[in-house]
């Protein structure tokens, strides 16, 4: 029996692969399932975990519950969300998702921002 949200989230992430190595990030990669261990959804990029998510209905709370779980799993600073946008496949269209903590960590990152 096909499992179809399944195979909708992993031809998401397959096309979230692409996207990332085509601006740069040549390393990204699909993550092998981890269970209760789980680091999110692409690996490849030191310190950010990524989880993706192909679905009509959003969940943030549920997602940035999980996400959390993985970013403190991959020991990673930074967890974001990649929704797939309904209706394109210009993946630069998608929405990334993240608390306001991780959001104001990786500004005070980035040189020149914050305190």
């Amino acid at each position: 029996m096909v499992n179809r949200p399944k195979q909708k989230g992993t031809a998401y992430e397959s096309e979230l692969v692409a996207y990332l190595q085509s601006r740069g990030w040549v390393h990204a990669e699909r993550r092998a399932l981890g269970g209760t261990n789980d680091r999110g959804d692409i690996t490849g990029i030191p310190g950010l975990v990524i989880e993706a998510k192909n679905c009509k209905t959003h969940d943030l709370p549920g997602w940035l519950d999980e996400l959390e779980t993985e970013t403190a799993n991959a020991q990673a600073d930074v967890g974001m969300v990649f929704v797939r946008r309904r209706g394109t496949t210009d993946r630069s269209r998608d929405y990334v998702v993240m608390t306001a903590q991780q959001a104001t960590h990786l500004l005070r990152r980035l040189e020149g921002w914050g305190d």
